[in-house]
């Protein structure tokens, strides 16, 4: 959640030995990486290992720890995304799927969504206020003694935390007994595919101004290095309620009742419209304020996009229901994480692409810095609005060929204005 800090002073202070571009590949490989072992994850913890669900996630806390710990020896671009990029995200997600199991089995009859929504929004949390701790750190001490002191308040926190959360006894019961199959019936049903290629490509886009959008103030704004940070920060921050809303939007609430196809679609089209008409639209003069304002709207619809998942597990759920079959939350919840890995590796390789492109354009004097589209990150934006477009149009309207027409249609206009 506050990669950008990072991105950004390597980016300035380059002393590694690689492309300085391919920094940015580092926080969306870790999201991707433990996004991707998620699935892998939950189907050995929901059942036949669940009493090992607390000395798993203390593994994943001492891998995370070294991880983190060796990152600041680090002497190329490649042991960066070794450590801090691939190593260190496995262990995190080794403290995640266990802990997430357990939240879902103690809120298994009501409230599971709003339940999903309330911790999802700490991460925000996190994401608001450790950006500002970690720019003090490494202006003051550099990245290598800042990442030291990450690996020293990730230990002390984790263990703590992760010792007052207890397994529920019905898995605890299961161990002692004959643990069940995981049943796979759900891969039968259509909606799980449509709702898996939505969070695809809205989590492609999603990393994209998270990693870059503090570099983006300081090259184009010419905004300062604390303004980078209020920027990052100024992202996370709506999360902290989004994630409480839009899980209660999902959940069992008796105001506003609305299908999980169209709660699921609302964060995604919303994340493109902000992308399009606020970041794509910034310029050097006055931009700030209308990068302000999408840091903040972007920032709220898609930190509250992971809560809709709680409606899209009801919707698998009565659909399985339905058809008299079994089937097991825990594994649905951590497959739509692996698809978001899926996502987020993508949009790292992407986004790396497209800033080297962009660079090149403007290098050759083909564009003009008109507006967002006319910089470099021109292409970085352009693959953040469409791909955010294409999640919430695949809900709403899937696959019908009647009615992408129109879509083609708004990426010809967005197509011009770049021109």
């Amino acid at each position: 959640m506050s990669y950008g800090v990072f991105q950004q002073y390597y980016f300035d202070n380059w002393a590694l030995e690689g492309d300085r571009n391919s920094t940015g590949f580092i926080g969306t490989t870790a999201n991707g990486v433990m996004y991707l072992s998620m699935p892998f994850l939950f189907a050995l913890f929901t059942r036949r290992w669940a009493h090992q669900r607390q000395l798993a996630a203390l593994g994943g806390t001492v891998i995370a720890c070294i991880s983190f710990f060796l990152s600041s020896y680090s002497t190329t671009i490649g042991h960066l995304v070794a450590t801090q990029g691939i190593a260190s995200a496995f262990g995190c997600a080794l403290i995640y799927s266990p802990i997430t199991l357990s939240l879902g089995e103690w809120y298994s009859t009501s409230n599971r969504a709003l339940a999903y929504g309330i911790v999802l929004s700490c991460k925000n949390i996190v994401g608001t206020s450790c950006p500002f701790m970690l720019r003090a750190l490494i202006d003051t001490y550099g990245f290598r003694t800042a990442l030291r002191a990450w690996t020293a308040i990730v230990g002390g926190t984790s263990i703590l935390a992760i010792c007052m959360i207890p397994t529920h006894p019905s898995k605890l019961a299961v161990h002692e007994t004959r643990a069940r199959k995981i049943p796979w019936n759900f891969l039968r049903h259509r909606s799980i595919y449509f709702y898996s290629i939505a969070i695809i490509f809205q989590s492609s886009g999603y990393g994209i101004p998270q990693t870059y959008l503090s570099t983006y103030a300081r090259d184009i704004i010419l905004s300062s290095q604390t303004s980078g940070t209020l920027m990052l920060a100024l992202f996370n921050a709506p999360g902290i309620i989004a994630s409480s809303f839009f899980g209660w939007l999902s959940g069992d609430n008796n105001r506003i009742t609305l299908s999980a196809q169209t709660v699921s679609a609302i964060p995604p089209l919303a994340c493109a419209v902000a992308t399009f008409l606020f970041w794509g639209l910034t310029s050097q003069k006055g931009g700030i304020g209308l990068l302000i304002v999408f840091s903040v709207t972007f920032g709220f619809f898609s930190g509250g996009y992971s809560a809709t998942w709680g409606g899209m597990l009801k919707q698998l759920e009565r659909e399985s229901a339905k058809r008299n079959e079994a089937v097991d939350p825990g594994m649905l919840y951590g497959l739509l994480n692996g698809v978001r890995g899926i996502g987020y590796a993508s949009g790292g390789f992407a986004g790396v692409g497209l800033l080297n492109a962009g660079t090149t354009i403007i290098a050759a004097g083909s564009s003009s810095p008109r507006f967002g589209y006319g910089t470099a990150y021109g292409p970085i934006i352009l693959f953040t609005g469409i791909t955010s477009l294409l999640g919430g149009w695949v809900i709403l309207w899937r696959w019908n060929p009647k009615r992408i027409l129109p879509l083609a249609g708004m990426v010809g206009l967005v197509r011009r204005l770049y021109r």
